[in-house]
């Protein structure tokens, strides 16, 4: 069973007034990779510096392994930090990067300050380069180096003093996608090699489903749910949470019964219970949860409106009665065509209405946007060609 490490207790942090963070709870267990997730402004970097000792909440507690640290400074916190600005030093070679903490004197228990023996500087930063995969660079320059290379090195410099806890502030958000990939994976290794705890700060939905054990997802200074990766993807908990983690349909809906969802006037079958009777519910359906089938076999039926060419897959828009569906398919369906759909009863999520119902959903805001990569559009007589190129 994993040990707690870190607790926020009723966490509150407020600016001049404006309430940034609103009542925060939360535990994160040793060795664990959390990821606070959420678009700009939700809250994730205060929460992130709270824990770091960047600042000291407007009221609430944290506790470091049951103890109190509200006021203890960042220096004597068992917590590093790697920010989006690497903050390397450039007159300093990668060795000496990552030695540069290490022969700061420390305290000993009685208070005298002790420096590390030269021998054993060095056997650390030797064994922090091999964790992070660059034994050979030791004599590097910090300009010598690719952005990646820059990444790993400022990661080892935190390391090095062998904190419990590494904080990570959008550290790759300087990456190319392609380098961005190579680093997740690279993180997750180093946090499993070095069996410490990582809390990372991100508003990339791919990064955090790909690296994290938990993951925390924020909006308006609140957390809106928590869960493993899969728990927030299959079983979001409000329409926020639905949108912001990948590509969601959602649509209103009626609880009949456990079991019976009412979309647009006809019934589906899904997995769901525990509402009121004919409570008004938010339904979320996954466009790659749809099935495209013949227009009279379609438990619902539409007029597919665009189609876009993604490479693995076609997007393509489908109104159904004014409402505009997104559907991840391999078979292309022409603009103009009309299809049916059918959804399984496990492609279908239900949730409780809340305070972002309404606001997500139809596909018909993003009307403008498919229009813009048309040349990514295949029209019925490009279908068999490779005319299209594939765009994000």
């Amino acid at each position: 069973m994993s040990k707690e490490l870190i607790r926020l207790s009723n966490c509150t942090m407020s600016f001049d007034g404006e309430v940034v963070l609103d009542g925060i709870n939360l535990y994160i267990n040793d060795k664990e990779f959390l990821t606070l997730l959420g678009p700009s402004g939700c809250g994730k970097t205060t929460t992130l510096r709270i824990i770091g000792g960047f600042q000291t909440p407007t009221s609430g507690d944290v506790f470091f392994d049951g103890v109190r640290i509200n006021a203890v400074p960042p220096h004597k916190r068992a917590v590093n930090t790697v920010f989006q600005k690497y903050a390397l030093f450039p007159h300093l070679n990668v060795y000496e990067n990552v030695a540069f903490g290490l022969r700061i004197p420390k305290a000993d228990d009685k208070g005298k300050k002790v420096k590390l023996p030269e021998k054993e500087i060095h056997q650390r930063v030797m064994e922090m380069l091999e964790v992070v995969n660059l034994k050979g660079f030791e004599k590097r320059h910090i300009s010598q180096l690719s952005g990646g290379q820059q990444q790993r090195v400022a990661i080892a410099r935190a390391l090095v003093n062998r904190p419990k806890v590494l904080l990570l502030d959008e550290p790759l958000g300087a990456l190319d996608l392609k380098l961005r990939k190579d680093m997740q994976n690279e993180l997750k290794r180093i946090q499993q090699a070095m069996e410490i705890t990582f809390i990372y700060v991100t508003h990339d939905q791919e990064e955090a489903l790909a690296m994290s054990d938990t993951v925390v997802v924020m909006d308006g200074g609140k957390i809106q749910q928590i869960g493993t990766p899969e728990d927030i993807y299959n079983e979001p908990k409000n329409a926020f949470v639905a949108d912001f983690i990948g590509e969601s349909n959602i649509i209103d809906g009626i609880m009949r019964e456990d079991g019976v969802v009412e979309i647009f006037n006809r019934r589906f079958q899904c997995l769901d219970g525990g509402f009121e009777k004919d409570e008004a519910v938010d339904v979320v359906i996954r466009p790659e949860d749809v099935d495209i089938v013949p227009e009279d076999q379609g438990q619902l039926r539409g007029t597919v409106t665009n189609v876009t060419f993604k490479g693995m897959q076609y997007d393509i828009i489908v109104d159904f009665y004014g409402f505009k569906w997104l559907i991840q398919t391999t078979d292309l369906s022409p603009v103009g065509s009309r299809i049916g759909i059918k959804i399984d009863p496990d492609g279908i999520h239900v949730m409780k209405k809340s305070q972002y119902s309404g606001m997500f959903g139809d596909y018909s805001s993003y009307s403008e946007e498919y229009e813009e990569i048309g040349d990514a559009s295949l029209e019925p007589d490009e279908a068999d060609g490779e005319d299209g190129d594939e765009k994000e």
